[in-house]
């Protein structure tokens, strides 16, 4: 297992996945205070266009909440390329016929299985953190964070989200041929569970209320709130990652 996770970092640093990621979250957390900080400049721009209309517009209050609002609204974005990324973990090595040798040569299938399972959650938790502490630093330095409630509850909360989609990416990468399907399927259940958490009765148990994170923030909601939500979503990441083991230790390769 040791050699294969080797293997898997190596590969994640010479495609460039690896530099691309750091990129993409590091980008992302640095646009979100930025866009927090130009809103002013933009309002005023947008005001002096639309004064000869006969439109008025009203200053605009920026603050570290601000931009938080937007972390909230672009991390669902990385996630996303995140996924579209890493999709291809298995199946690239499915039609590559990679993983016969190594598997005829005594290497379980659970631990391969582990391995993939750790980076890949790994990166996202690298990524995630990176993004969240660069706009953190950043709104301490302009606004101070003492305005937000929650705050590293609430940034937890997306990460497991995170985690549980991507439990369901190595469900289906076990049982799927293509990296079509498994983004196909992916997409579908995360969205099929986006759509029944802005239900009001199904919502207060799934994990789409791991989103939610700025009702934290803004003090609408309290951590206890969501206790059973993580204990949900950390039960079906587990069991994800139960189902990946079986079906790989049965499929062809």
């Amino acid at each position: 297992m040791k050699a294969f996770l080797k293997k898997e970092w190596m590969e994640t640093i010479r495609t460039g996945r690896g530099f691309l990621l750091l990129l993409i979250f590091g980008l992302f957390g640095i646009m979100n205070p930025a866009i927090a900080r130009l809103t002013p400049w933009m309002m005023k721009v947008m005001s002096e266009s639309l004064r000869d209309a006969g439109f008025v517009m009203t200053a605009v209050e920026v603050n570290a909440m601000t931009s938080w609002s937007q972390f909230y609204k672009n991390i669902p974005l990385a996630l996303i390329i995140f996924v579209l990324l890493v999709s291809g973990s298995f199946t690239g090595e499915y039609q590559k016929g990679t993983l016969i040798p190594v598997v005829t040569r005594g290497l379980s299938r659970r631990k391969i299985v582990a391995a993939k399972a750790l980076m890949i959650m790994g990166l996202w938790t690298a990524g995630y953190f990176l993004s969240f502490g660069i706009t953190f630093a950043y709104n301490e330095y302009f606004w101070g964070n003492g305005i937000a409630s929650h705050l590293l509850f609430g940034a937890v909360c997306f990460w497991l989200f995170g985690l549980w989609v991507l439990g369901i990416l190595l469900f289906l990468s076990t049982a799927a041929r293509t990296g079509t399907q498994v983004l196909f399927g992916t997409g579908a259940a995360a969205l099929g569970i986006y759509v029944l958490g802005m239900l009001p009765a199904p919502g207060r148990w799934l994990p789409a209320r791991l989103m939610d994170g700025m009702s934290l923030l803004q003090g609408h909601t309290v951590p206890a709130d969501y206790f059973k939500n993580v204990i949900i979503a950390c039960a079906m990441t587990a069991l994800f990652l139960l189902f990946s083991v079986l079906c790989f230790d049965r499929k062809r390769l």
